[in-house]
């Protein structure tokens, strides 16, 4: 009787899962395998929403897998190490798995290819599992990657996707492997109280509501703050609870330019994997340098700390900010005020933020968020790199009537319509009262502090007075 092992990694799902399928068919038997290893942490990839998530999904993994006749091995420890026992113990003659991206992934798939060649037994790496095109299938003449969205965009929609594959109907797993204790949402300490749910039927669950319900408003309402038109499938994608290429055949079969909104985000998605695939070092180094000395001491470290509270004075920032500690998730618009506010207004380094990100967000991905924050720092692939959002007007735009901000920030709940978003220009407001901050800097301030500080990067980027037209329209 032959034995097949599929090592899940960031694809915690049944649906459209080509490792799974392909060890389905190559044995009698296969052992579903998710190795909780230590490297993890040491990494920085664990945080507690993460963890948490992460319970769900394997909970709800396991649960599909027992409907089809199987269950899901967890084992403890070093992931070489903890496969090649399970191979051993199970006598299986090949391991399959999708293929990652990362330093971390790339290093683990060459430990145990080597680990499992010197023991006879054969490693089989799976594109296109995690991303809809795989990073590198798509490239510039010239270049390993694309540093501009726009174009990748266009040969990326134009790349012919694999089918979706179906669950599989059976999964015949060993008795004789052993488990490890699976672990438990409710052990995780620290979690967000607001956390979504995990797991694949979850996220499918969310995949069709909001094609049939939502998907037909996106592309007016998804940078609606209060509206939240959003899929809210980050979560799901970063885990794999969702494959992203069965979401963009579902979202074009549904058709419509909401729709196609949706799916050109999947494609941003890619583009970041693809830029860190190619320049792995922009996880902690400048993609773009631009010669940044960012601010230091006492006093920046005051406003890091506001800005990590939601304490800065300007709501819709704030706003952003306590969504995030409280779901675990922040709008993308709300990503990208919190970001711009911290590195251009505050002058503060895009680590800082990306570190704290990090600690929250259940999507939280090195590719997507190391990159969204380099891009709007101005660092990254951004081509107008000196692009400052400003967060009264932006919260006018996105949230005019002040709903979003009222919701989140419940000190400013009495105040009226868009007034919410300038607090300290409305007369007789009792401050102590509504005990909310009187701004920690003035816009104009930090706009040429900023503007000083990248000095003859500024002027390079683009005509001061082009530039600061873009700044007030923002």
């Amino acid at each position: 009787m032959t034995v097949s092992v599929v090592l899940f990694t960031s694809d915690l799902r049944l649906h459209d899962h080509p490792p799974l399928r392909a060890a389905v068919e190559a044995a009698h038997e296969v052992v579903p395998l998710f190795v909780r290893d230590p490297a993890v942490d040491r990494a920085g990839f664990a945080a507690p929403n993460r963890l948490a998530f992460l319970a769900d999904c394997l909970a709800d993994l396991d649960a599909g897998l027992r409907e089809r006749g199987g269950r899901l091995v967890v084992r403890d420890g070093d992931t070489v190490a903890e496969v090649c026992r399970v191979v051993r113990q199970a006598d299986a003659d090949e391991v399959h798995m999708a293929a990652g991206h990362s330093v971390f992934a790339r290093a683990r798939e060459a430990r145990l290819r080597g680990a499992l060649e010197s023991d006879g037994r054969r490693l089989y790496v799976h594109d296109a599992v995690t991303t809809v095109v795989p990073p590198g299938d798509v490239t510039p003449q010239g270049s390993e990657h694309f540093a501009v969205f726009t174009p990748y965009f266009r040969r990326w929609v134009s790349e012919p996707l694999r089918t979706p594959l179906a669950a599989p109907r059976s999964v015949p797993v060993p008795r004789s492997v052993r488990s490890d204790r699976p672990p438990a949402r409710a052990s995780v300490a620290d979690v967000s109280p607001g956390l979504a749910t995990g797991g694949e039927s979850e996220g499918r669950r969310r995949l069709g509501a909001w094609l049939s319900r939502h998907a037909d408003a996106y592309e007016a309402g998804h940078d609606d703050l209060a509206g939240d038109a959003t899929s809210r499938l980050s979560p799901y994608l970063h885990f794999g609870a969702v494959s992203a290429t069965e979401a963009v055949h579902r979202a074009r079969a549904r058709g419509g330019a909401g729709a196609e909104a949706f799916v050109r985000q999947l494609c941003w998605r890619d583009f970041h994997h693809q830029v860190l695939a190619a320049r792995p070092e922009t996880a902690v180094e400048d993609y773009r340098p631009r010669h940044d000395r960012w601010r230091r001491g006492e006093e920046a470290e005051g406003d890091l700390r506001a800005w990590r509270e939601g304490r800065t004075g300007y709501p819709v920032v704030d706003a952003a900010l306590r969504q995030l500690a409280y779901e675990g998730w922040m709008h993308n618009r709300g990503r990208l005020l919190a970001a711009s506010f911290l590195t251009k207004t505050l002058y503060l380094d895009w680590r800082e933020g990306a570190r704290h990100f990090l600690s929250l967000l259940v999507d939280g991905d090195v590719a997507n968020n190391q990159l969204n924050w380099q891009w709007v720092a101005g660092t990254g692939t951004d081509s107008r790199p000196n692009r400052v959002l400003n967060p009264v007007l932006q919260g006018k735009r996105y949230d005019p009537d002040g709903a979003y901000v009222r919701y989140w920030v419940p000190e400013l709940a009495a105040l009226p319509g868009p007034s919410v978003h300038e607090p300290w220009r409305l007369k007789g407001l009792d401050r102590a009262e509504y005990a909310y901050p009187d701004p920690i800097v003035d816009l104009a301030d930090g706009l040429s502090r900023f503007r000083d500080a990248r000095g003859r990067d500024w002027d390079r980027t683009g005509p001061p007075g082009r530039i600061r037209r873009t700044i007030d329209a923002c």
